[in-house]
């Protein structure tokens, strides 16, 4: 199979030296593609860390070699690019979408003026704000406001309108959920994408576990340490059939 895997996290730039982010490294992309590539299949590995491959392929003969290439990115419209260039061209049987997308991105960032007032128990918000976007802003104010507008879902453009028709594997994590709602919000996610399986779990058993399916109509658990092998298993037998 041609197989890509994006994995890291995006960056949403505030100004040209400081961004919001997320705590995710590309660890469990990077496995999967290691582990997809070991298996002789042709991997393009699209990343926010590159350098995470080169601890987790120790010990791998003869990697890298042709079937491996690696694109990296760093904001959301870097990974928005790449994506939709590689996903729109022929070739790919495989997408493993593992990436920490940005859900907002940075609309401005203003300083409230002399008359601004924010009421904490309302959100009641009066005054004038005043705009002090830079290439490094100023520290001299006392507040500032970021405004946040939202991003597209890039695994929601991935079937339409990119035109996508090979195999799509969606990761989502989420926070306190018991295994019952996990498994709900799993698969309304992996609808609403189209997407052929869904990888799920929570932040706080991330390191353990993960649940995958729909296999048999079920999600059953796989431990952390055999998640690459087991998804790549999956991937492997639907495009078989």
């Amino acid at each position: 199979m041609n197989v890509l895997v994006t994995a890291g996290n995006t960056q949403t730039l505030i100004d040209k030296v400081r961004c919001i982010t997320n705590i995710f490294t590309g660890r469990t992309g990077a496995s999967l593609a290691l582990e997809a590539w070991r298996r002789g299949h042709r991997v393009r590995l699209v990343t926010s860390h590159p350098e995470v491959v080169v601890d987790l392929a120790r010990g791998l003969k003869n990697f890298p070699d042709e079937r491996w290439s690696v694109s990296t990115y760093r904001t959301f419209d870097d990974l928005h690019v790449l994506l939709e260039t590689n996903l729109r061209g022929d070739g790919l049987d495989a997408v493993l979408h593992t990436a920490a997308v940005s859900d907002y991105r940075a609309a401005g960032i203003f300083a409230p003026d002399s008359t601004a007032t924010f009421d904490e128990r309302t959100g009641a918000v009066q005054g004038r704000f005043i705009d002090r976007a830079a290439g490094k802003i100023k520290s001299a104010e006392p507040e500032l406001w970021l405004r946040l507008i939202r991003t597209p879902k890039l695994v929601d453009l991935f079937r339409e309108p990119w035109g996508f028709r090979g195999l799509v594997v969606k990761f989502k994590l989420e926070v306190d959920k018991t295994m019952p709602e996990l498994i709900a919000i799993g698969e309304h996610s992996r609808r609403q994408s189209q997407a052929d399986f869904m990888v799920i779990n929570t932040l706080e058993e991330a390191a353990d576990w993960a649940l995958v399916g729909p296999l048999d109509g079920q999600y059953p658990l796989v431990p952390r340490g055999e998640l690459a092998r087991r998804v790549i298993d999956v991937i492997e037998q639907s495009f078989d059939r």
